[in-house]
């Protein structure tokens, strides 16, 4: 009985630890998330005043083009240059290390260059495939910089994110925000819609001078490197970008095919609502996401080839993410005509519904995400490219059809059943890959999420505003948000008080 004692201790210290590791990289995130979330309050509001709903979706519309493009001319090198640099870090060679990152510096600045001519080449036939006029051809040319401007700072980006500097990559996402801000209102307020583009453009700017100024503080062994002597590292890195580049080109096909048949069905300001409601959706767990791609996804690489230590590392990863997630999404569903006031206007009032069916959607995506980034981990990028082209695909009939039966709530639905769809399938894919996956406490947490949130649904949709409707649903929230504090606490071996500590900005 001793020894047993003895040993489960030992398992629940080295659990605990587990858990502590993956709340203080979401702290690092969350804490920047907090300050993000104010500041793109200030901003959002601003834009919402000052550009109205067309503004909101002409603006939508100018960043889901510079994305499909950068997409395309990318080559994955976002994910591939994340797993690169993260395995020479691994092997603590300081040459592998300075070959990766100078190759990947080469990389950004090729394919970048190239996504900046092909804007400027074809801004004509984007225009008129776009927006179904040649009215938008020159601030697309011009848009081209901020392709070239955005992959040399992912370039960097990747560097801090494989070497797992997460506290880096949080102060440069505070730091983006505060400019993006600082930038924005002042163009929005003196030139109006026509102060878009050139808002985008400094705020790339801004960008990479932000991610230069700490990618120069990690000390990289001076190596000299030929070109010659890079291609077959870029070859290693374009071989599974391509992959990546492929899965990341149909979702973002996807979308900008969405926006373009939102915009011939209704028209921009409906995009802009519909915009509103994306994007909004996921702001409060925001940084339960970012995390899965900051911290989460390097480690999972570092254990990839052993599939018990992947099991156990996606089911804890889905545990915190739902625990920390959960409460905002609640949150949310409960007080989403207020946020629609609070971060946009009145007038965008329309899209309270679709916001709350894409609530649903993104409770899906917390289920999902740990589940995907096994694929990448793994370094399957050929299945990876299937699932996401099966994903998008369906996203894109979806919206297509539940549209024509729903109007513009229709494309809240499908954004909701795309995650049903693309849950189940990961499911499957995992049972493939590394066996059964999700634990019985992983799905119970899953069933238990699942029921609260679409109670809550049907009862915010019903136009009823009782005491008796608004008492119950502050009370679930107060359950739900103790039930998961009370459970944070419980596996990380952290008082309530270290736990809020953390999550302060």
């Amino acid at each position: 009985m001793t020894d047993f004692a003895i040993q489960k201790t030992t398992t629940s210290e080295t659990e605990g630890n587990r858990y502590r590791s993956i709340l203080k990289s979401s702290s690092l995130i969350g804490g920047a998330s907090v300050l993000n979330i104010l500041i793109g309050m200030l901003r959002t509001k601003f834009v919402a005043i000052l550009l109205g709903t067309t503004g909101v979706g002409l603006m939508g519309m100018y960043v889901q083009i510079t994305g499909l493009i950068g997409t395309v001319s990318g080559m994955g090198l976002a994910s591939s240059g994340v797993r690169q640099v993260a395995e020479a870090v691994g092997s603590h060679n300081d040459e592998r290390i300075a070959r990766s990152v100078i190759t990947l510096r080469r990389m950004v600045w090729l394919t970048g260059g190239i996504g900046m001519l092909t804007m400027i080449i074809f801004c004509a036939p984007i225009s008129k495939i776009s927006f179904n006029s040649s009215d938008y051809t020159l601030p697309i040319a011009l848009l081209g910089g901020t392709i070239l401007l955005s992959a040399i700072a992912s370039g960097q980006a990747c560097m801090l994110q494989g070497t797992r500097r997460i506290a880096d990559l949080a102060r440069i996402s505070v730091i983006g925000a505060v400019n993006g801000t600082l930038i924005s209102i002042p163009c929005f307020y003196f030139w109006g819609k026509q102060g878009i583009v050139i808002s985008l453009i400094l705020c790339a700017v801004a960008l990479l001078a932000t991610s230069w100024w700490f990618a120069r503080r990690v000390p990289i062994k001076a190596i000299t490197l030929p070109w010659r002597a890079s291609r077959d590292e870029a070859r290693q890195l374009l071989s599974l970008g391509i992959g990546f580049m492929g899965a990341g080109l149909v979702a973002t096909l996807a979308s900008y095919l969405i926006r373009v048949m939102l915009l011939r069905k209704f028209n921009l300001s409906d995009v802009g609502i519909y915009l509103s409601a994306y994007g909004l959706s996921g702001v409060l767990v925001g940084f339960v996401l970012t995390a899965m791609g900051t911290d989460y996804y390097p480690r999972l690489t570092a254990v990839a080839s052993d599939n018990t230590s992947v099991r156990q590392m996606v089911n804890e990863q889905t545990d915190v993410s739902i625990l920390l997630a959960f409460p905002c999404l609640v949150a949310m569903m409960i007080f989403a005509p207020l946020l629609i006031r609070i971060f946009y206007a009145e007038s965008f009032f329309a899209a309270i519904p679709i916001l709350r069916w894409c609530i649903l959607g993104i409770l899906g995506r917390v289920f999902s995400w740990p589940l995907g980034f096994v694929i990448l981990a793994k370094g399957k990028g050929r299945l990876f490219f299937i699932t996401e082209l099966l994903a998008s695909a369906y996203h894109v009939v979806a919206v297509y059809y539940f549209v024509s039966f729903w109007g513009l709530n229709g494309a809240g639905i499908a954004f909701m059943s795309l995650y049903l769809f693309y849950t189940l399938l990961m499911l499957v894919v995992m049972r493939g890959l590394v066996g059964a996956i999700w634990s019985r406490h992983t799905l119970m947490q899953v069933f238990f999420s699942v029921t609260v949130i679409v109670i809550l649904f049907f009862s915010c949709s019903i136009n009823f505003n009782s005491i008796v409707v608004w008492g119950g649903n502050l009370g679930i929230m107060s359950l739900v948000s103790f039930y998961c504090i009370q459970q944070l606490s419980h596996k990380s071996g952290m008082g309530l008080n270290e736990i809020f500590s953390k999550f302060r900005p």
